[in-house]
């Protein structure tokens, strides 16, 4: 089953899993030892992040390490960036709206008079 990148960030544990690698590969008894849940499932929880390609697992010697390739997350962020730019938008009309109407108003504010 192929999963999405979106799947693979909905959970927590995956983000997590995610920031623990981030920086250097680590093998999969270093990455589950960092979680207070099983090593089944830290496994299954690599398993789908690797499903996503979000993490590559390189054999060297006995041991597998956990690698992360953040490239599949432009999807997120350009999907994200489409709603941003339309939200943008969106608050920048409602701002140059606001700013007109208060200043119709405090142009036809009377002037207070001085004693």
């Amino acid at each position: 089953m192929r999963r999405d990148v979106f799947q693979a960030i909905a959970d927590p544990t995956r983000r997590e899993i995610l920031h623990v690698i981030a920086h250097h590969s680590l093998n999969l008894n270093a990455v589950a030892e960092k979680f207070d849940i099983s090593r089944p499932a830290i496994s299954k929880h690599i398993k789908i992040l690797t499903e996503c390609g979000l993490i590559v697992i390189k054999q060297q010697g006995r041991d597998r390490y956990c690698e992360a390739k953040f490239q599949k997350l432009t999807e997120v962020s350009d999907w994200v960036e489409q709603y941003r730019v339309f939200w943008t938008s969106k608050l920048d009309a409602l701002e140059n709206f606001l700013n007109k109407e208060s200043h119709k108003k405090n142009k036809h504010k009377p002037l207070k008079k001085r004693k």
